[in-house]
């Protein structure tokens, strides 16, 4: 089966059963300070999952893109990847356990032809807080599985969330294939990591809320949200050993082997598999519409990582040319149907693409002179520092086995249990730190951030009428002390044009102006001068904000009911975010 069949029979699946296709959002999730990119289908529907209406209703279902970056020293084996999609169906306060795993088990054995005996699922054991998620096994035995395909496991395994100290919780049922190997032990289950065991979908149901004493209250509003991996069950059902054999990947590993004259070897693999994944991953970044560029922060940081890493594995292939506008190029015609977004900003990221090549180029360079004066200093037989190998990789870029092949040359050997001690303790605070941001999604909707939200409007509407139509949102970012918003300018702003756009959001805020939602066709929003917070797929029907006499946006909310709560506006700072962007940080009173 290939991805497009499967994608569109996921979809008219749910569509039968009464859910609404809505488009997949961007991979820069909107004023969510906890992520750095969409780690998941839940990300744009955080509103939604706290009670929010939403306008297509309380039965969804989409294919979102996503990036995950806590691993991805990883890739390159048969299971880690940067950039993957996510099918999701979601009840939003309708249907609960019985219709979540029913619909979940008719997809998997009648649609995709996935045997039975061949499934096994896990659910919640229960606690001294929470019990035992009975009901969740009963029903996976009404549908077909036999009792010793039910594992019951605790919180590490079965229980999502809350996303901060409090909020929305609940066990997890997570279903399995077995890939027919034998058990590695007695205990040997879905959570061993011997193999036979491969995860493939995860039905979270959302029923508790966590208080701030550590109890757990039942929602108002019971959710269910689940996520399967496009690219692991299409792996799944074609009996095939990995990821890079489906036709995801395919293609970009044919156009490697034309273009570097090499072939896709058991020696080369992982070259040839971190290529195709990090080529993939970085041309659904910059074909995003908030067109985020290489920099050395936050997503641009992410970004510029997995281009220069290509780079230099495109050059330890034997190829000191820029090709990765042509792998970029073979992205964008695989995707380009699904993603129409790679066919409009394709001149976009061929740019940008061919900007880094050329930058990283140079600093390659810097570190092969910076290497020469490590080794100087040794004499054969001495060692280099870990320290300076470790720099070494982390400074420019360059790749250990690439340090060692530089220091055999000078008969130099490389003190390779003091670089893996420092590498150890670099992934160790990467994968602290992807953790905190994955932690993210439901953290902060405080009334605060909420305020901070509706005044990102008022921003975005103030900058257009003193800088002119040309102004663009390129992005926000909110917690609970400031907001940031990124937009498209190419120049530091004046102090005068800084105070006028302060004093139109403050006057909209003195007026105490009512903040009106309606429900209307995105050409109907469109006709009535509303303007998208980005360029994407919308549904059918989408929420308008509009604060009458400032500001009309399409946008899923929360927001502030009058401006008046607002209290006051003031600029902290206008900078630079990357080239044709600028950046303003601001509070409210």
């Amino acid at each position: 089966m290939k991805a497009n069949e499967l994608r569109k029979m996921y979809v008219e699946f749910f569509e039968k059963r009464g859910h609404k296709e809505i488009g997949s959002a961007s991979l820069l999730p909107e004023n969510d300070p906890t992520v750095l990119f969409t780690t998941a289908g839940m990300h744009p529907l955080v509103p939604y999952l706290l009670g929010e209406k939403h306008p297509e209703g309380k039965r969804l279902v989409d294919v979102q893109k996503c990036i995950r970056t806590g691993d991805i020293d990883e890739v390159g084996d048969d299971t880690h990847l940067t950039f993957f999609e996510m099918l999701g169906n979601w009840s939003l306060g309708d249907y609960f356990k019985e219709e979540s795993i029913t619909m979940s088990y008719i997809f998997l054995t009648e649609y995709l032809n996935i045997p039975v005996e061949r499934l096994a699922v896990t659910v919640f054991e229960g606690d001294s807080v929470v019990a035992r998620d009975n009901e969740a096994a009963e029903l996976w035995m009404r549908n077909g599985l036999k009792k010793e395909q039910i594992y019951f496991y605790g919180r590490s395994e079965n229980w999502w969330g809350p996303a901060g100290k409090t909020g929305p919780c609940g066990p997890d049922t997570e279903i399995f294939y077995d890939m027919g190997k034998e058990k590695c032990g007695e205990d040997c289950g879905p959570a061993c990591s011997c193999g036979k065991y491969v995860e493939i979908w995860n039905n979270v149901f959302m029923e508790y809320n966590k208080n701030e004493d550590g109890t757990y209250s039942e929602l108002l509003q019971k959710n269910v949200d689940t996520g399967m991996g496009l690219e692991r069950i299409l792996t799944v059902i074609n009996n095939f050993k990995n990821v890079y054999e489906t036709d995801l990947f395919q293609p970009i590993i044919n156009k490697i082997e034309d273009i570097t004259d090499t072939k896709y070897t058991e020696e080369n693999k992982e070259i040839y598999r971190i290529i195709s994944d990090h080529m993939r991953a970085a041309t659904f970044i910059l074909g995003d519409f908030k067109r985020i560029v290489p920099s050395n922060s936050e997503q641009g940081y992410i970004l510029r990582r997995i281009i220069r890493r290509t780079i230099r594995l495109v050059k330890k292939l034997g190829v000191n040319r820029n090709i990765v506008c042509d792998i970029a190029e073979v992205v964008v015609e695989n995707y380009g149907e699904t993603y129409s977004e790679l066919f409009t900003n394709k001149a976009f990221i061929l740019e940008q693409l061919e900007k880094e090549y050329l930058l990283f180029s140079k600093t390659l360079d810097s570190g092969l002179k910076m290497a020469e004066k490590y080794f100087s200093k040794l004499e054969e037989g001495n060692r280099l520092s870990g320290d300076l190998a470790f720099k070494l990789y982390d400074t420019f870029g360059f790749p250990i086995e690439f340090t060692v092949e530089l220091a055999s040359e000078r008969k130099i050997n490389v003190d390779m249990p003091a670089f893996e001690q420092k590498f150890k303790e670099h992934q160790e605070k990467s994968r602290k730190g992807a953790a905190e941001k994955f932690k993210g999604g439901l953290a902060d909707n405080s009334e605060r951030t909420t305020k901070l939200h509706t005044a990102t409007h008022l921003l975005n509407a103030a900058l257009r009428k003193v800088l002119g139509d040309s102004v663009y949102q390129r992005g926000s970012n909110i917690n609970s002390e400031r907001l940031r918003f990124d937009f498209s300018f190419d120049r530091k702003m004046t102090k005068e044009e800084l105070e006028q756009v302060e004093k139109i959001v403050n006057e909209a805020i003195e007026k105490g102006i009512d903040v009106m939602c309606t429900e209307q066709t995105v050409e109907q929003a469109k006709s009535d001068g509303a303007i998208g917070v980005f360029e994407s797929k919308y549904g059918e029907i989408v929420k308008v904000y509009t604060i009458p006499g400032y500001s009309k946006e399409i946008c899923g909310g929360p927001h502030a009911s009058n401006t008046a709560e607002l209290k006051s506006f003031k600029i902290l700072k206008e900078e630079s975010s990357s080239s044709g962007v600028r950046r303003i940080k601001a509070t409210i009173g």
